[in-house]
C-alpha cells in the first residue's frame, strides 16, 4: 500500500467537497493530521477566505481554480491556526501540492499569497 501524505488526503477531500458544493466535513471521515486540517479549514473557512482575498490581488477565492483554493485554504489554516508549523514548511508543502496537482503558474501564486499572510502573523 502506498503512503499518502496527510496534506494530500486533506487536499483531495477539500477539493471533492468544494466541487460538489458541500461542506468539507461531508468528506470521508479522516483521522490524524488530515482530519485536523479538514476540520480546521471547515471551522475557520470564513476567516481563511477573508485572509486569502486580502492578499491575492485581483483574485477572489470563489474565482480561483478549486484545486488552488483548496491548497491555499490548507496553507492559510496552518499559518493562522497551527503556529507550531513553521511558515517555510507550510509554504514548501503548498508549493509541492500546487506543483503536483495544478498548473505551473499556481505554485508561485500560492507562495506569494501565503508569504504575504505569513509576513503578517
Amino acid at each position: 500500500m502506498t503512503h499518502v501524505e496527510p496534506r494530500d488526503r486533506a487536499l483531495q477531500a477539500l477539493y471533492e467537497a468544494d466541487q460538489r458544493g458541500g461542506s468539507p466535513l461531508d468528506a470521508e471521515e479522516m483521522t490524524g493530521k488530515a482530519g485536523r486540517l479538514i476540520e480546521g479549514v471547515a471551522e475557520h473557512l470564513e476567516t481563511i477566505d477573508a485572509a486569502i482575498a486580502a492578499k491575492s490581488e485581483r483574485w477572489r477565492p470563489e474565482r480561483m481554480p478549486i484545486i488552488d483554493r483548496a491548497v491555499l485554504r490548507i496553507g492559510v489554516y496552518e499559518l493562522l491556526f497551527e503556529p507550531g508549523t513553521p511558515a517555510p514548511v507550510v509554504m514548501a508543502e503548498a508549493a509541492r501540492l500546487a506543483s503536483s496537482f495544478s498548473t505551473e503558474k499556481s505554485a508561485p501564486f500560492i507562495n506569494g499569497v501565503l508569504g504575504a499572510i505569513a509576513a503578517d502573523r
